[in-house]
């Protein structure tokens, strides 16, 4: 089994709230935030497969289709193979948050079960978000939990300025 890293999309890889883009809803709102591509890169050259795990309850509302979604993170992949990096696969929850649904974080579903599909040590893997939400699912799931940001989240293991600060420190201490 080996380790992976779990990344949440929007504030952790993407510009989301900011004067530039408010939500992502079509491929060209998303902007990657500085030194994501780099990053992702570092993860994937030291052997981590990166996952993207998303609550997209702006399908579910009807702010945008799914059809949409999957454009947003076909432009994902194309935007970061520009600096050689990759991710195995984005899941994502696209039911209204309100739904009480399983796969929605803090529920740890989309990181179990990509865990499962892709032979994952989820106790040696990371949870990377920039929410409460996602050091929940991280926690709920098993895997150890970094939060990026200016948001308390008193509850992850650690805590990084950006995801390349903490790419750096996870790809240097193994």
């Amino acid at each position: 089994m080996k380790s992976a890293i779990f990344l949440d999309r929007d504030g952790v890889i993407n510009e989301v709230l900011t004067k530039r883009v408010k939500f992502v809803n079509k491929p060209s709102d998303l902007y990657l935030l500085p030194r994501v591509g780099e990053a992702i890169k570092l993860l994937n050259d030291a052997g981590y497969p990166v996952f993207v795990v998303t609550n997209q309850g702006g399908v579910g509302l009807g702010y945008m289709t799914e059809q949409a979604l999957k454009a947003i993170h076909q432009q994902l992949e194309k935007d970061l193979s520009a600096y050689g990096a990759s991710i195995v696969e984005v899941v994502y929850c696209a039911h209204k948050p309100t739904a009480g649904c399983e796969c929605r974080k803090p529920g740890p579903k989309m990181i179990t079960d990509l865990a499962r599909l892709h032979g994952v040590d989820l106790s040696t893997s990371y949870m990377i978000g920039d929410r409460d939400v996602d050091i929940l699912a991280g926690k709920a799931a098993g895997t150890k939990t970094i939060i990026v940001g200016d948001e308390k989240a008193d509850m992850a293991d650690f805590r990084f300025n950006d995801l390349y600060d903490a790419a750096t420190w996870i790809t240097k201490k193994e």
